[in-house]
């Protein structure tokens, strides 16, 4: 059967760069063929049809014709700009981590519609929210789930006796929480809130349009965050680039606040 030559796909810009004089080196995420990279000539100059159709964090239509080394967008058309990603630091620094994640946890040319659908939902909730704090929560256990890396929290993993509703430890290292028994034995273990099991839980199994209702105190946001963080850090082997911005601008924002 021979090779096509052109082919169309929605997808979402998660990652592009300059390429040459005028082109740009767009990595797309698409429901049909997952991680994809591909040039769009040309996209660079003012004039160009492409121009503001291939822009980061965008949804778009594309033509695309099968190239050699890298496929060519010779048509783009946006379903979805999401343009307060990109006129809001805050947004755009989530919006970062959000396609930073995705990029880490997905290989090339593998389709998967239901992280396609994680990530649609997560940059569409983002661009019309101003409390990230908990989509990036639930969008990091959908994501961990999705990808084979689902964390155990409902029977510890060293004695697989059920989790109870009190006080934990979560170890990184063996992918779940320990129970108040198991828990002591690990110096790599973490204490964890019986709220904070609570909340991953939660998160774990309900859709985001009941998710979304919570209201939650941010000190146990900031709990999950960091447990999560050093979940995925663990599994990635490395830092990620998008948090230790977030970071800083939550510090610059603390110390405006004790300012005033």
């Amino acid at each position: 059967m021979p090779r096509e030559r052109t082919y169309r796909t929605e997808a979402v810009v998660i990652r592009r760069s300059d390429f040459g004089e005028a082109d740009r080196l767009l990595t797309l995420f698409s429901a049909d063929r997952g991680k994809t990279r591909a040039i769009a000539k040309g996209a660079r100059k003012p004039q160009s049809r492409k121009t503001g159709h291939v822009e980061l964090f965008m949804r778009s239509n594309f033509l695309v014709a099968v190239g050699r080394d890298l496929d060519i967008v010779t048509q783009a058309e946006t379903v979805a700009t999401y343009a307060a990603l990109r006129e809001d630091l805050v947004r755009a620094t989530y919006a970062g981590y959000i396609v930073e994640l995705l990029d880490r946890f997905t290989v090339d040319d593998d389709p998967h519609r239901d992280i396609f659908d994680l990530l649609t939902l997560a940059l569409e909730t983002l661009a019309a929210s101003d409390e990230p704090l908990l989509l990036a929560r639930y969008y990091e256990l959908r994501l961990l789930s999705l990808t084979g890396f689902q964390p155990r929290l409902f029977n510890c993993v060293a004695c697989a006796e059920a989790i109870s509703e009190q006080d934990q430890f979560f170890s990184a290292e063996l992918g779940g929480l320990l129970c108040p028994n198991c828990g002591p034995t690990d110096p790599r273990a973490v204490p964890v809130s019986a709220v904070a099991v609570k909340v991953m839980r939660y998160l774990q199994t309900r859709p985001w349009a009941t998710v979304s209702q919570l209201r939650l105190r941010p000190v146990v946001l900031h709990e999950v965050e960091r447990i999560l963080y050093d979940y995925l850090t663990h599994i990635l082997e490395r830092d990620l680039k998008s948090v230790d911005f977030l970071h800083r601008l939550r510090r610059e924002a603390d110390a405006v606040v004790r300012e005033e």
